[in-house]
Parts: structure tokens; sequence; C-alpha cells
């Protein structure tokens, strides 16, 4: 069986610091300890889920026990052991934490099958699918979830479809083809595919981090979450539910720089603010690197990152680090293609140039617009976005939609802070005059304008 072989000389050693190990040990000598109170040199499956609780899914317990109980000790009277030793324990967590990508790859290899023969691309998805929806639960669980909460309390079915998805789609086979969905499934994967798609889907040993620090309660001090999972500032005083869900979260905060994913601030959302694209302009401005995210009336979501202020002014703007995204039905991301630099766009009250927000493309063929005319937008790509070779984003390509939030990134910086702002309307008296006729409120009297630097 493939996944039974070990490591050509194989360590066994602990890589853990003696604080670390000594941790290891408690752990193991709780797991290991009879009704009695006295340690027994091994422990069962049954001993494991009864002392992980709720915290992790039957499913992944049971594979973390599997891929123990498959180290080979170097004990040869264990060999033959059901149960798991010291020994086993300690080199199991001490590969699967802190070994090199063969360690790791051989750890998640033991976990993937449980049966004899050849290892199928179907069983990679079931290993993956239970590790992403352990991880959602285990931080639900242990309420580490940052501020962020789940539409009805967990997170979909559809948003852990399209991690796995996601995840799987980085697998490559032996004839250098990555995985493609159903028809792929009966595909064998040997060790060595499992060791590069470990290597280059850092995801799949974060999770198992998870997995293990939160739902053991191991070693929760080596593990900082706020690299996972930002903080979320709704700050206000009460639940705020997002658009996005923690997994969601999870995977637009790994494409950004650092300084990006310890909090997010909520600067907009229609649920708060109302459907106002004046509202939208006078919160979104000079606030720094930011998110914005729309779900359409066809439950698709999308958005795009901007990194750097925005701006209403009738130019382009924006650098090459802005992207586009998916969530659902799929999550992807498209990045710039060096074709333009038409990266972001922000216009009101113009007669004369589209009044919108867009992202990549060209007037009025943007690779996601929302107009001015709030509650409407389009994302045109036949067959592609010029900016960031994106498809097309929504169900529809003029699509309506009710949801939309705006999110900064990081702290706002000094540089943004304190700026004394003009009013748009106060700069297009024309705008303002045909927004009184019309007996439209001005909301955007708050909507100020960032000065030009004097000379």
């Amino acid at each position: 069986m493939g996944n039974a072989k070990s490591l050509s000389g194989q360590k066994m050693a602990s890589r853990f610091l003696p604080e670390e190990q000594a941790e290891v040990d408690k752990l193991f000598d709780v797991l290991s300890s009879s009704e009695g109170g006295v340690a027994t040199g091994t422990f069962s499956l049954e001993a494991m889920k009864s002392h992980v609780k709720e915290a992790l899914p039957a499913a992944m317990v049971t594979r973390l026990y599997n891929g123990m109980q498959r180290v080979k000790p170097t004990d040869r009277t264990l060999g033959s052991c059901r149960s798991v030793s010291r020994e086993q324990f300690t080199a199991f967590l001490s590969q699967l934490l802190r070994g090199s990508c063969e360690e790791k790859g051989l750890m998640v290899m033991n976990m993937i099958s449980a049966a004899e023969g050849p290892t199928k691309t179907r069983d990679v998805q079931k290993f993956t699918e239970d590790l992403v929806a352990s991880v959602a639960h285990v931080l639900t669980h242990r309420s580490e979830l940052r501020g962020w909460t789940c539409r009805k309390s967990e997170v979909p079915p559809d948003s852990m479809q399209a991690m796995v998805a996601q995840l799987l789609s980085e697998m490559k086979f032996q004839d250098g083809y990555k995985f493609q969905g159903p028809q792929c499934l009966d595909q064998v994967c040997d060790q060595a595919m499992i060791e590069e798609w470990v290597f280059h889907v850092p995801h799949v040993g974060v999770f198992l981090s998870v997995v293990v620090h939160r739902g053991l309660c191991l070693l929760g001090s080596s593990f900082d979450l706020s690299t996972l999972v930002p903080e979320c500032l709704a700050d206000q005083g009460g639940r705020f539910e997002s658009i996005l869900d923690v997994l969601s979260v999870i995977y637009l905060s790994s494409h950004l720089a650092p300084e990006h994913r310890q909090r997010w601030r909520l600067l907009f959302s229609t649920q708060l603010h109302g459907q106002s694209f004046s509202q939208l302009c006078s919160h979104i401005t000079s606030q720094g690197p930011s998110l914005l995210v729309l779900e359409d009336r066809d439950g698709y979501v999308f958005g795009g990152f901007a990194s750097c202020s925005w701006e209403v002014k009738p130019q382009f703007q924006g650098d090459n680090r802005c992207f586009l995204f998916s969530i659902a039905p799929r999550m992807a991301t498209h990045l710039h293609t060096g074709y333009n630099n038409h990266f972001m766009y922000l216009n009101y009250g113009q007669q004369t140039m589209p009044n919108g927000l867009g992202m990549g493309g060209q007037h009025h063929y943007f690779g996601l617009w929302v107009a001015a005319d709030f509650g409407k937008g389009h994302s045109k790509a036949k067959p592609a976005c010029t900016t960031y070779n994106s498809p097309q984003l929504s169900a529809q390509e003029d699509f309506l939609f009710d949801k939309m939030e705006v999110w900064g990134l990081g702290n706002l910086l000094e540089e943004y802070e304190g700026k004394n702002k003009k009013s748009v309307l106060d700069s297009n008296p024309e705008a303002r005059s045909l927004l009184e006729i019309s007996g439209r409120a001005r909301h955007s009297e708050g909507l100020r304008e960032v000065p030009r630097d004097e000379d």
C-alpha cells in the first residue's frame, strides 16, 4: 500500500522545542490514560474521539488517528499494534507541523486513504472536503471567527465546495495536467503528486495546522490565527452579517500583502448605508486599500481589490497590484495583464464621462462596473477583460444587485486621516442643481474630495 510506506531513513526524532515537546507529551499522557488514570503507553481511536469531543468532525479525528497509526515505529513489536504509541504520536505531529514537504506529504498520504490499493483522486477530494469542513467547524466551535459571522451560523456548503475545488485545482498529474473536475476522479495519485500538491498549495498545511492546534488544543501559542483570518471591524454595536463567510475571507486574505491581512474595516454596506451611490463614494474615498464585494441577484459573489484610495475623478487610477476575484460559485483571482492601466475608476456627477465605479476593461465595457444608478452593473468579458484577463464574474452580463460591501484593509494610515474634503457637488453646481430639481436628497453633501497638494 503506497500510503503506508515510510520515508527512506525516516527520522523519528522530534522537531519540537523542549517546552513544546513537554506539551505534546502531556497530551499523549491524557490520551493514553485508562479510565483509572493509569498510562497504558498507547491510545485508541475511541480515546482520541472522547478527548476531542465536538471540536472536530468525527471523520477528521479518524483521519488524524489513521495518520498517526500508520507511522512506522522503530520498535518492531509495535508494528502490528492497532493503537498509537508515543513515538508514532510525536513523529506524526512533528513531521506534519514542522517537517519537509516530503515528510508532510507522507503524513497527508497516510490520512487520505483507509483502503488497500492505490490512492485515487476521489480519495484526495474526500480528504480535502473533510479538511475544509473541519477548519470551518473548529473555528466556529472555538469561537475564533474574529468577528465574522456565518449565515445561519454555519459556513454554506457551496462555499466549502468552492474552496475544495480551488485547492484541488492546483493538483498536477504526472502528465502535467491539472485537476479538471469529476472526469479526473479515477486518476491514481502517487506520493510524489501529494508532496508537490502540499508544496504548491500552502493552505493544505495551514489548514492541517488549524485542525491540530485548535482541534486538539495543542501548541496553540505557536500558531497565530491573525495571519489566516483578519479581524472584522464592523463597529456597528451589534452582529453584522457579511456577504463573506470565514472561508471566503481566508481565501481573499491569502492574496493580500501581510500588512492588509491583520484587520478589515467595514467602510460601506448596503445593509447599513442603503442603496446610494453618493453614500458609497463618501464612505470609501481617502480610506487606503480596500476590497469591494457584491452579490448579484443570482447569488454570484465577486469583487475587486483596490490597491490605493479611491478618488472621485474622471480618470483611471490604481496600479498593477489591483485584481478582480470571484467567490461564488467558484473561487478565483484575476491579476493584471499589462495590456492597459485601467485598474480603478470612480466618477460621479458628470455628463461627458461615465458615472459609476469600475475596474478593468474600458468605458462602457468594464470587467466590473457599478453604475451610479445604484443597484445595476455589468461584467463584460468577451472572451476576457483586457486589464485582468477575467471572465464574466456575474451570472448575467448586465446584472442587478442588492448587496454590496467595501472593506478597508489594515490600519488607516495618517496620510488618509483628517483630510479636509471638498464636496463633489460643490465643484459641480450643474449636478447639484439637477439633483435639487429632481427632488433627490443630496446625500453627497458629506462626500468630500481630497484637495490637491499646493505647490
